[in-house]
């Protein structure tokens, strides 16, 4: 599954896609947005469906 695809892609498997590449590959969200061309709004919405959101302080997105 290629990151790019996220609109089609479900939130969960997003979910586990983004955080390992933002636990292993991208120092922080605004890293991974610009290397994948994405609205940060997109891909937080996204992963709202699920009850995540983004925390600065982990680099990860986690449970509410």
């Amino acid at each position: 599954m290629e990151i790019k695809n996220m609109k089609s892609m479900d939130p969960n498997l997003l979910l586990s896609i983004v955080n390992m590449k933002l636990r292993d590959e991208f120092e922080n969200l605004d890293d991974l947005l610009r290397y994948y061309n994405l609205k940060e709004s997109d891909l937080t919405d996204k992963i709202k469906e699920i009850g995540y959101h983004y925390c600065k302080e982990t680099n990860q997105f986690i449970g509410c």
